[in-house]
């Protein structure tokens, strides 16, 4: 599963702290043996349940959220230098694992993909958060988790996690329709 995850998603290459992209790796390991998923599911697993019949799928979502972060994060860190540091590192492994806890919160049954038990209990800012906390993943990464989505908005977004967050609303709401 590890040859094909990487295969997947070069973008784990982009990390360049060995430690951090082997805990990243991990935690997403994890997640596919706790949600009963094959690589392959991926790809047809929606990125979200809140759009009837969404086409998009997960890998796609998770891809284009985290290259939209990294573009994003080139750019500031371009005109922003000054005023404060963006970690791409951070920043990659943050997008890569965003949504990982939605490989928890659904499950397909009949074909068709719904809110599991946990989903029910737990959003999966929380679930992706405890899981990351799980591999000890440094707390700027169960942050950027843990915030991406509203259960964040009010609060304290590190520079890394509001370019996250953008990034995922960036690919979100123009498919709401």
């Amino acid at each position: 599963m590890e040859k094909k995850l990487l295969s997947l998603f070069p973008e784990f290459g982009l990390i360049q702290d060995v430690g951090l992209r082997d805990r990243t790796l991990a935690c997403w390991m994890e997640a596919m043996k706790l949600g009963g998923w094959q690589v392959e599911d991926l790809d047809t697993i929606p990125f979200t349940l809140l759009i009837p019949d969404c086409r998009v799928s997960f890998r796609t979502h998770v891809q284009a959220v985290t290259q939209t972060a990294i573009a994003s994060a080139k750019i500031l860190s371009g005109h922003y230098a000054p005023y404060y540091t963006l970690s791409m590192d951070l920043i990659v492994s943050g997008g890569l694992l965003h949504d990982i806890g939605k490989l928890l919160e659904y499950r397909r049954v009949e074909g068709k993909f719904v809110k599991s038990s946990n989903g029910k209990l737990l959003r999966h800012p929380f679930s992706g958060a405890n899981l990351a906390a799980r591999h000890l993943l440094p707390d700027e990464i169960v942050h950027i988790i843990a915030v991406h989505a509203k259960e964040g908005d009010g609060g304290y977004r590190t520079p890394e996690a509001v370019v996250v967050h953008h990034a995922d609303f960036m690919n979100f709401e123009p498919l709401k329709g």
